[in-house]
């Protein structure tokens, strides 16, 4: 037995309409959107009386989504610290490629994206950041400088 592909990574979001808007801004396509509630649903992620909505976010022209959910109920619990550090247990971050990474931090700035660090050069290979997006998770942006 084999894995066929990685289908999703999914994040959970406090305000789902800014995240949209946030990973549009990156680049990415809604594919669609629709709540998650029922009996099935709360037994899948071990939740009662679990009701939440998601949108589903597409890589356009490449395979590779990502789940954006936020729960109405029961309510999506904060970490503690509210801002974690990188170092944190955890899915630590999600990477993405892009053509022009001070562009894309430029464009995603006003949808409240910060840096965690600095935008670093790695050898002549890599213009690096990581940066802070919706509901406080960690993207990481990767340049490659030819």
């Amino acid at each position: 037995m084999t894995i066929q592909r990685m289908d999703n990574v999914g994040i959970v979001v406090d305000d789902l309409d800014a995240a949209v808007a946030f990973f549009t801004e990156l680049g990415m396509e809604l594919e669609g959107r629709t709540p998650i509630e029922g009996r099935w649903a709360g037994e899948v992620v071990g939740l009662d009386d679990m009701r939440s909505e998601i949108a589903m976010m597409r890589l356009p022209d490449a395979p590779g989504r990502l789940e954006l959910a936020t729960y109405h109920s029961p309510k999506a619990i904060t970490p503690e610290p509210v801002v974690t550090p990188p170092n944190t247990l955890g899915l630590h971050r999600v990477m993405f490629a892009v053509d022009d990474l001070r562009d894309t931090l430029a464009r995603l700035r006003p949808h409240g994206a910060e840096l965690v660090g600095e935008v670093t050069r790695f050898e002549d290979s890599y213009l690096l950041c990581y940066l802070r997006g919706p509901s406080g998770i960690i993207l990481a942006l990767a340049e490659e400088l030819s």
